[in-house]
């Protein structure tokens, strides 16, 4: 069985608890952590962000579509009905916000990581493609909107070539 390491999954539920809180004033009550086994989203809206440094990795955060809809209204102050690309591009900027924190935190701990630009992606199952070979670690975060899920992979080896030399 593989083992959830504290040293990232408290970086991630700092980071998603403060930026929903200070961004959106939501909420956020985390769950277990646990190990994703497939591929699907958990929701209907993710952010997915590529990290580079130590080991590759990536960072997706997965709204419910309510969730998506009233934490962009609440950030943009304007009512959503739809996924709108006002929604995809706050889903993309709440993403990078987690992702930027959460790296602070890492770096406080000595690991150092890049981040890439945000990838939206929608719709009801759609599929994550980590571009890590690692287990993916869950985060999943109840709101009075829904559900926000946190997915973190890293891979075992380094791909940048001025931290293996």
């Amino acid at each position: 069985m593989q083992r959830i390491d504290v040293n990232i999954v408290n970086p991630f539920l700092a980071s998603v608890i403060d930026v929903l809180g200070t961004m959106a004033k939501v909420q956020a009550r985390p769950g277990k952590p646990f190990i994703k086994k497939d591929s699907t989203a958990n929701g209907d809206v993710t952010g997915l962000i590529p990290l580079t440094g130590e080991r590759p990795g990536t960072v997706a955060v997965t709204f419910a579509r309510r969730a998506a809809l009233e934490i962009a209204g609440r950030m943009l102050g304007e009512t959503f009905d739809e996924i709108s690309e006002d929604v995809r591009d706050a889903v993309g900027e709440i993403t990078n916000m987690i992702s930027g924190q959460a790296r602070q935190g890492l770096a406080a701990q000595g690991s150092s990581y890049r981040a890439g630009i945000p990838t939206v992606l929608s719709g009801p199952g759609h599929p994550i493609t980590h571009c890590a070979d690692g287990p993916i670690l869950g985060l999943s975060f109840a709101t009075m909107f829904g559900d926000v899920t946190v997915e973190v992979c890293f891979g075992e080896t380094t791909t940048d070539a001025r931290l293996r030399a």
